[in-house]
Order: C-alpha cells, then structure tokens, then sequence
C-alpha cells in the first residue's frame, strides 16, 4: 500500500535487521509494547516470523512501512488477529520519526484496508496506560475507549473503531491497489446465480452431494471481488446449539466456496478469518464448520480444533448423526465438549 509519504509491505524475513535497529533496539519504543523487552536481533527474527505466519494465515497483518521518498524502513503498523480479542491496530515507530504524524498516516492506510476492503465489522487497540502519544493517535483516528483488558499478562485501555463511525466519506488514504481484493458483507443467503459462477460447471463443489441431507439456508454472506469479479464466497448463521448439554451461542460456518480460476491464493483464508470477527460482532462463542475429513489439517493450521465427540443435526425425518468432521473455533475461552454436541437445526 501507498499513501502521501509512505510505502507500507507485508513484513517479511528480510526485515529483521531493519526491525531490530528501528524498534527492538529501542527501549523508549519497546516499553509500551505488552510484548514487552526485547534486544536481540534473534528476537527481531522471531517477531518476523511471527509476522509472516499472520499473513499466511490471514491475509492481512503488520506492515514494514517505509519513507516513499528515501525508503528508510520507519517502524511496523498493522492489524494483527488475536483469537480472544478480535482484530487489534498496533504500531511501533523509529524514535526518529516520531512526532510526524507517520503512525496516524500508516494507521488511517490500515483502517482503510480493514473497513473498505476487507470489510470487517470492528478493529482495537490496546495500549498500556500512561502511553499518552498512541492514545493521542488513536483518537485522532476517531478510537473510542471500551474498556480495559489483560494483554500479554498486562492491563491495557482498549480503544475501538467502528465502522459506521469511520469517516466513510473522505477519500481514502491508500492510493492505488484497485486490482485488490475486496470483500462485501450483506444480510441473507446470498444469490444462487453468484454460487453457480462459482461452481464453474461442477456439480458437487463440496463434496457431500452424495449424503442426501437437507441444509440449512445462510443468514448472512461474505463474498470476496478482484478486478470487479466474484472470485469466492461463504456464509454463517447463528443458532443456540447444546454442548454437553449445555446451551451455547454458535455461529456456523459453511459453504466455503473459491473459483478454481482463484485458488491457491489465499482468499479462503482471509473470508475465513473475517467470517470470524463478523460472527465474534454478532455475539459468538464458538465458531463451527462441517468439513470433508481431508480438510482437517487446513482449517487446524488456522486455528480450528477438531471435535471427536458425536454430533447430532435435525433432518426431515429427524435427528441424525454428523457423517462429516466437525471443526471449532473458540471466540469465549470456553471448553471443548467431552460428550456430544447437538445442533438443535439442520446442517450448515
């Protein structure tokens, strides 16, 4: 991404040095961070990686930003995903650049990634208090506090963007990347002609055409454009379903569908992870899927747990057991069922 004065890339490996030198080695930056000290270039190494698997996962993550002019590497800014808190905004700028207004530029370019283009439904903050320069930045990008939580065994202040409040109609702070992709969040099932364009011609996308079960419709869609085309599409519904017997709000994940024209780009991964944070918004505590047994090792190198117990869904003729592999992710630290779990509704 591209502003007046900067030129923002996913953090790579190759970065480390420039990292080190720019914030692990600065203690005045380091301080408040809830990572805490750090002040070795093994260090810096280590948070690249970190970096890197973020964006592998989710498609989005922390920038290496840099002067556009000079290219002086000036600090990190991005979205990075914690799976008990949401998406969170976090910056840490060179000592030398601070005071220029380089973290509210390169945050407002993340703000407009998050919000126009991969529409998520809220993004945080948290700083550790006392930190009166970020509060300031994040206020002048239009952050409201919500409270206070533990990060990294600390207690923060959070902060919260949200969406209907963003300065939508300023022009956006990214320039070019049109050829992006851009995501699009609406209430329903979704169009059948758009899941036809998808399908490209096969009959059986998913796999379970052979099952003969009757599915339940998607309460909401998540459809995914580049270069103005559909490229791929998903949906979630909430319902209250029993684990262990105990009634428990969950948001069901289906219907993950890519055109093959697409694929092997990450853009399942990226539907999938704001599928989450719009389930999360919506009150989940746990994020389900039903899944081909193959498909395991995906979604669990996403953060998914695979669930052994028995599951039940309703059909027509009535209850019956899951025949596919059954996959959670938990939003509210809640336990995994050790004895069944009940979807009270048809499958998904």
């Amino acid at each position: 991404m591209r502003t007046q004065r900067l030129v923002m890339e996913p953090i790579r490996r190759e970065d480390s040095n420039d990292l080190f030198e720019a914030v692990v080695s600065q203690d005045s930056v380091m301080r408040w961070l809830a990572t805490g000290r750090a002040d070795s270039r093994s260090a810096a190494e280590a948070m690249c990686d970190d970096h890197v698997a973020h964006w592998a996962r989710n498609g989005y993550g922390d920038f290496a930003v840099r002067d556009a002019t000079s290219h002086a590497f000036l600090g990190r800014v991005g979205l990075r995903n914690r799976a008990e808190y949401g998406v969170d905004l976090g910056f840490a700028i060179h000592p030398r650049a601070q005071g220029r207004g380089i973290a509210a530029e390169a945050g407002r370019a993340c703000l407009d990634l998050a919000f126009r283009r991969l529409k998520l439904p809220a993004i945080f903050a948290f700083v550790l208090p006392g930190n009166m320069a970020s509060i300031a930045v994040l206020r002048r990008l239009g952050a409201q506090e919500a409270g206070t939580v533990q990060s990294s065994g600390l207690h923060c202040v959070r902060y919260r963007f949200d969406p209907t409040v963003y300065p939508a109609a300023e022009a956006p702070a990214v320039q070019g990347g049109d050829a992006d992709l851009r995501l699009h969040y609406a209430p329903g099932p979704g169009d059948r002609e758009d899941t036809a364009a998808l399908c490209d011609g096969r009959p059986d996308p998913f796999g379970i055409n052979g099952l003969g079960l009757v599915w339940s419709d998607k309460e909401h869609t998540l459809t995914a454009f580049r270069d103005g085309r559909l490229v791929a599409s998903t949906g979630l519904l909430l319902r209250e379903m029993e684990f262990d017997g105990a009634s428990r709000r969950v948001a069901g994940l289906g219907s993950v569908l890519v055109h093959p024209a697409h694929r092997s780009r990450g853009i399942a991964r990226t539907m999938i992870s704001v599928a989450i944070e719009h389930a999360r918004e919506a009150g989940a505590e746990t994020v389900m899927l039903l899944c081909r047994p193959e498909l395991v090792p995906l979604y669990t190198q996403l953060g998914w747990r695979h669930m052994f117990v028995p599951v039940t869904f309703r059909q027509p003729a009535g209850p019956r057991p899951c025949p596919l592999s059954t996959m959670t992710y938990d939003l509210a630290d809640l336990p995994q069922p050790t004895v069944s779990v009940d979807l009270q509704s048809l499958p998904f």
